[in-house]
């Protein structure tokens, strides 16, 4: 079994981390630079940071954003939000971003994703898949773009075979229905994800105790769990998550 990842994310917005209920309702959730200072000293493996509005607002990442936390720590940082063009990929990767994640842009251009992959790398590129169930789908999951505001009328697990096919190299899903909520991640959405592609699969969405991201990995099927308001509001320690999945069996790095 792969080494399970804790991932941190920080949700952005006016230079500050905000964190709501599915994705909306957000509240102040402190300084950017220092909650990557906090995460890194905790043992975090990996650091999301998410320009939330950046396509509603129809711009593109905040690159000194980037910059900032990026100085600041040493694991693996992966950055999305108005990420639209293979300039903008180069440019958050310039910034100090390890990987790129992308979303509205690659349902609107999937080929992005290919020239993606094919110019920095598979492993450089994550595809962020938001959905939310609708019965009409084959699957039972729509997908959703632009901050989870427009329905896309396309298969969500449909989608995530594609993108795999394009060159990605990680497949980010959140379901809308779990979005800060804290009462566990969307177990059925993230195991058809990962039974639908032979990529790395973050959990995303829903965390509020150490049995939920037990079960990310042991129903869910995912090797990387991404948690925010537990972390943020200091619910639960990376520590913590480690020590109960390492006694539970799993293979972490404590």
């Amino acid at each position: 079994m792969s080494i399970i990842k804790i991932m941190p994310c920080l949700d952005m917005k006016e230079g500050r981390v905000v964190k709501g209920i599915h994705f909306v309702d957000l509240k102040d959730a402190g300084d950017p630079v220092e909650n990557a200072m906090f995460y890194q000293k905790e043992g975090a493996d990996e650091l999301a940071m998410l320009d939330i509005a950046a396509t509603v607002e129809n711009r593109k990442t905040r690159l000194e954003w980037v910059k900032n936390v990026s100085s600041v720590i040493e694991m693996p940082l992966t950055v999305g939000g108005g990420i639209s063009s293979l300039r903008d990929v180069e440019d958050v990767l310039a910034a100090g971003a390890t990987k790129i994640s992308m979303n509205s842009a690659a349902v609107r251009d999937p080929n992005l994703v290919k020239q993606a992959a094919d110019t920095f790398g598979s492993e450089t590129v994550v595809v962020a898949i938001d959905a939310k169930r609708n019965k009409n789908m084959i699957s039972g999951f729509e997908l959703v773009v632009s901050g989870g505001t427009k329905s896309v009328g396309k298969d969500a697990i449909a989608w995530a075979k594609q993108c795999q096919e394009l060159g990605a190299g990680t497949i980010l899903p959140t379901s809308m229905d779990g979005d800060g909520t804290q009462t566990g991640y969307d177990l059925e959405f993230t195991k058809a994800i990962a039974d639908a592609v032979d990529l790395p699969v973050i959990a995303s969405g829903g965390a509020g105790k150490l049995e939920h991201f037990y079960e990310a990995v042991t129903q869910g099927g995912a090797v990387i769990l991404l948690a925010a308001s537990v972390f943020h509001y200091r619910i639960l320690s990376i520590r913590e998550v480690k020590a109960f999945l390492r006694k539970k069996g799993l293979p972490v790095n404590l």
